[in-house]
């Protein structure tokens, strides 16, 4: 039997929740990464992603953009980033000083089952390096996590770090539905903006006009 040495998502989890900035705004991507973090610290500052696997990268820059003054915290998988590469080199050519990407390294797609990636030992922070995201490195340990939420989260360029895991695969139960229409507005009221109004073709409005 091989000795699992790699910490659980859950404790990665616990210190994100204990250093998390107060104004954040978190970015969650399908499955496990959404419910557990729901499961711990549900807040309507979290942005939970349903069946899109791969675009949660897309989204918190284009958060992190529109909210310069607040720490955007994303949280990937590795399987996902796979599925769309270029988005480290558009996170690297915009460099948004108030993102943090939390990739989830632990080799296999667990929202799919488990299966195992085709390319399990990429050293993703040097490619995260190499697409122009100078603050990458690797974490393999929640200590290591801990002091490297430790240093502020604004800075020079988006700040990624490569969160060594053992898979979980075993679905865990989110406190509360998971709608993404409920999601999307709860997320915008907690940013104070207008909901929009949808008609039937096209030309919506925000609330209040």
């Amino acid at each position: 039997m091989v000795n699992e040495t790699r910490a659980s998502r859950a404790e990665y989890y616990k210190v994100l929740a204990d250093k998390l900035p107060p104004n954040a705004l978190v970015v969650t991507s399908l499955g496990n990464a959404s419910y557990l973090w729901a499961a711990m610290h549900h807040a309507p500052e979290n942005f939970y992603f349903e069946d899109a696997m791969g675009l949660a990268l897309p989204l918190a820059l284009g958060l992190a953009v529109a909210q310069p003054k607040r720490p955007v915290f994303v949280v990937e998988g590795d399987g996902a980033l796979m599925m769309h590469m270029g988005s480290l080199v558009t996170i690297g050519a915009v460099a948004p000083g108030n993102l943090t990407v939390l990739l989830i390294q632990n080799g296999v797609h667990a929202a799919s089952g488990g299966q195992a990636l085709t390319s399990s030992k990429l050293d993703l922070a040097a490619l995260a390096r190499a697409a122009g995201i100078g603050r990458a490195e690797n974490v393999a340990t929640p200590q290591a996590f801990a002091s490297a939420m430790g240093t502020p989260p604004m800075g020079d360029g988006a700040r990624f770090l490569v969160l060594s895991t053992r898979p979980d695969v075993e679905v865990v139960r989110p406190p509360i539905a998971f709608d993404p229409v409920l999601t999307k507005h709860r997320f915008m009221e907690a940013l104070g903006m207008p909901r929009y109004v949808p008609t039937m073709f096209g030309g919506g409005r925000l609330g209040g006009e």
